[in-house]
């Protein structure tokens, strides 16, 4: 696939709520042996410091590599860069419209559009409720672009016993969809058994 030893993801964090999802993310490929290639929005670097004590060095320590969201030229701004695709965890409705135009003013967005072209899974995780009739066109226009659209909803099912299991089920099953399969995921018929029909 390319040559470096390791599969490549490229991740990008933009500015909605729920930036666990993409710490998430880093910390999952690390554990699976994935080179990570981070992208951080201005408005992930606002709701980093709202949502948690880490600075963005921090989150950009958890990276393989991470680059500016201004650096237009940077590897992942172009499709000879082979990767499994791009995550963009969480996916603000902002960022979600610019990918949707294909005019891309990052380097996030701009990733996200090479991601497309080049065929490659591309997985937004957005973050938005409730949603207008705008939000639902534009997830239906990246839909028929190729993009997987896959908010953060909690599995049940999976009887999560807090908000970290909740996260983490999320994010297994968006890692699900680059053939990666990590440990926080719980699965039916494998660690979930069938429910039980009463007698």
């Amino acid at each position: 696939m390319s040559r470096s030893e390791r599969p490549r993801l490229v991740v990008g964090l933009s500015g909605a709520s729920g930036i666990v999802y993409g710490l998430r993310v880093l910390d999952a490929c690390r554990e699976l042996g994935v080179e990570t290639h981070l992208v951080v929005s201005k408005g992930a670097a606002l709701t980093l410091s709202q949502e948690t004590g880490l600075s963005v060095a921090d989150v950009q320590s958890k990276a393989s590599f991470s680059h500016k969201a201004s650096d237009i030229g940077a590897s992942i701004a172009s499709g000879s860069f082979p990767t499994l695709g791009m995550i963009v965890a969480p996916c603000s409705v902002r960022t979600m419209s610019e990918i949707a135009t294909g005019v891309t003013a990052s380097l996030l967005t701009r990733a996200a559009d090479v991601t497309l072209k080049e065929r490659r899974p591309l997985v937004l995780m957005v973050r938005e409720t409730p949603l207008h009739l705008g939000h639902l066109r534009t997830m239906v226009k990246l839909s028929e672009m190729g993009a997987v659209i896959a908010p953060p909803l909690p599995a049940f099912y999976a009887r999560p016993a807090s908000i970290e299991q909740m996260v983490d089920q999320s994010v297994g099953r968006a890692l699900d969809l680059f053939g990666l399969s990590w440990k926080g995921v719980k699965r039916w018929g494998e660690d979930l058994g069938p429910i039980k029909e009463e007698a």
